[in-house]
C-alpha cells in the first residue's frame, strides 16, 4: 500500500510538471489547490527576484517581495482572466516593486519633512541655530534622538510623520486614543527638542 501511495503522489507531481502555465492557473481556480500555484512557483521563482532585483537593487528586499507576491497569487488566481500567465506576472511583480518604490519615496519625504518642522522650530528657539548646520548630520542625529524617546512617543511620530497617517490611524493601529495619540505626539515633540539641543559627543 506505501509503494502504491508513493506511486501515486510521483504520477501525481509528474501530471502537475506536464501542465501548462493556464493549464495551472485553470485548475488552481477551479479546485483551490495551492499544489497548482507550488509548481507556478517553482517555475518563475527566479523570474520574479530578477525584477525585483531590476527595480528594488536590495537582495533582501526582492527576496520578501517575491514570498509576497507568491502569497498574493493564491488569492488572485482564484479570479483572474489570465491569457499568458507569464507576462502577466511579469507585469504584477513590475507594479509591486513599483508601489513599494513609491511608498519608499513616500518615507524618505515625510522624514525630510519632519526634519524640517524640527529645525524650523529649533531655530526659531532663540539661541539653537548652532544645531543647524549639516543636513546629513542632523539626519543621524534625529535617528540617534528617535530612538531614545519612549516606545508610545517614538511609534506615534514615526507614524504620524514619517508614514503620513492621521491621528485616526495611528490610534488604530497603536490601540491608543486619540486624546493619547496627541499626549504621545506634543510630548514627543517636546522631548526631541530636548535632545536635539544637547551638547553633542564629540
Amino acid at each position: 500500500m506505501a509503494f502504491s501511495l508513493f506511486g501515486n503522489h510521483r504520477n501525481w507531481k509528474q501530471e502537475i510538471q506536464s501542465l501548462t502555465d493556464e493549464q495551472l492557473v485553470a485548475r488552481y481556480a477551479r479546485t483551490r489547490d495551492a499544489e497548482y500555484v507550488g509548481q507556478l512557483y517553482e517555475r518563475y521563482t527566479h523570474l520574479v527576484f530578477a525584477v525585483c532585483m531590476k527595480y528594488l537593487g536590495n537582495e533582501e528586499e526582492a527576496e520578501d517581495t517575491v514570498m509576497l507576491l507568491f502569497e498574493k497569487l493564491l488569492e488572485e488566481l482564484k479570479h483572474a482572466r489570465i491569457e499568458t500567465f507569464k507576462g502577466w506576472l511579469y507585469t504584477v511583480a513590475k507594479n509591486q516593486c513599483l508601489m513599494q518604490l513609491r511608498h519608499r519615496k513616500t518615507v524618505e519625504r515625510s522624514r525630510d519633512a519632519l526634519l524640517k518642522d524640527l529645525e524650523t522650530e529649533i531655530m526659531e528657539s532663540d539661541d539653537e541655530l548652532h544645531l543647524i548646520n549639516d543636513n546629513k548630520e542632523e539626519d543621524h542625529h534625529l535617528e540617534k534622538a528617535l530612538g531614545q524617546l519612549n516606545e508610545a512617543q517614538r511609534r506615534c511620530i514615526e507614524l504620524f510623520y514619517l508614514e503620513e497617517r492621521s491621528y485616526h490611524e495611528v490610534s488604530e493601529r497603536t490601540g491608543y486614543s486619540m486624546n493619547e495619540v496627541k499626549s504621545h505626539l506634543q510630548n514627543g515633540r517636546r522631548n526631541l527638542k530636548i535632545i536635539l539641543e544637547k551638547p553633542r559627543e564629540s
